[in-house]
């Protein structure tokens, strides 16, 4: 369970108020009333430029405001990463604010002819990913395969562990808007 929560608002809509807004809001309320230290990082408010080709993903300097976003990251033991899911994917900024943010050097080190080690051992995760179709959907006909490269190619490549995840259906009904506020609560006080 995480004393040193980082959360990390995905929703790409800088104006706020969505439904991934509340779920945040509903968890990071229960962690802090549980006593646990709480930091919030809203990704439609960063300044993103686009990584461009592989030589800038691995020796580009980190823009200033990310560096501080990567001290954060080492700050936290647990992280929560809630997203909408669009095209079957994370939106495109927050696939920017990983590539980013998740460089060689603080995520992994990569050596030649050796798999890369990862940097950011010691911490979990959790996913909160909300959709409009029904979940078992996403997960049985589609393969939850947007969710499953977050998990493991991304999180799990640099060494969080346990990484979970939480997909919301049919976030358009108000009973599972109201079951999923509740969830997010309890995992918030869990520190989960």
């Amino acid at each position: 369970m995480g004393s040193r929560i980082l959360i990390v608002q995905g929703h790409p809509d800088p104006a706020g108020g969505h439904f991934c807004h509340a779920l945040a809001d509903a968890y990071a309320t229960a962690a802090q009333t549980a006593g646990r230290e709480l930091r919030r990082i809203e990704v439609a408010r960063l300044p993103l430029d686009w990584l461009p080709n592989e030589e800038a993903f691995n020796s580009a300097p980190v823009p200033e405001p990310l560096q501080q976003v990567q001290e954060q990251i080492r700050w936290a033991d647990h992280l929560l990463i809630v997203h909408p899911l669009w095209l079957g994917m994370m939106p495109a900024r927050l696939k920017a604010f990983f590539e980013q943010v998740l460089r060689p050097g603080f995520s992994h080190r990569a050596e030649p002819r050796r798999f890369p080690e990862a940097l950011l051992r010691g911490r979990s995760a959790r996913v909160i990913v909300t959709m409009g179709m029904p979940a078992p959907v996403y997960r049985w006909w589609y393969g939850g395969h947007g969710t499953r490269a977050l998990r493991r190619s991304i999180l799990g490549f640099c060494g969080f562990a346990p990484v979970r995840e939480t997909r919301i259906g049919l976030v358009g009904v108000p009973a599972v808007r109201a079951r999923a506020l509740r969830r997010l609560a309890q995992l918030g006080a869990q520190g989960r």
